[in-house]
């Protein structure tokens, strides 16, 4: 908790208080980037997109977190779902019984490397 403790020097309180403004920016920031790529990678599909109600109770269960470290950890995890969620999940439409439609995001559509159809040779 912040707040004035008579055996701090001020210039450490105003340094703790930063701290935790600088915090609750990021994960304010971390919070809207997940609902936004949330949006996008589930875009039309309903049941997906409730991922809304599992990304708000994480953080809600998490809101009266103060140690620096643990929402250090937090953070580095709600990082790294968003980064799994942007590279490496790809929409599939049901077009029948039997085939699958995959629908990819034109961000996960890159060059591949080309082909060579002949072995490289050792020396």
């Amino acid at each position: 908790m912040i707040g004035w403790r008579g055996d701090w020097p001020a210039c450490e309180v105003v340094a703790s208080a930063g701290r935790a403004m600088g915090h609750a920016a990021k994960v304010l920031q971390l919070f809207k980037t997940l609902h936004r790529t949330r949006q996008e990678v589930f875009k039309n599909d309903v049941k997906a997109l409730r991922a809304r109600i599992k990304i708000n109770e994480e953080f809600k269960s998490n809101k009266n977190e103060t140690s620096p470290k643990k929402i250090e950890e937090l953070m580095k995890m709600g990082s790294d779902v968003e980064l799994l969620l942007r590279t490496s999940v790809i929409q599939g439409v049901h077009t029948d019984h039997n085939t699958l439609k995959l629908v990819p995001r034109k961000d996960l559509l890159v060059e591949n490397v080309p082909y060579c159809d002949s072995p490289t040779q050792k020396q």
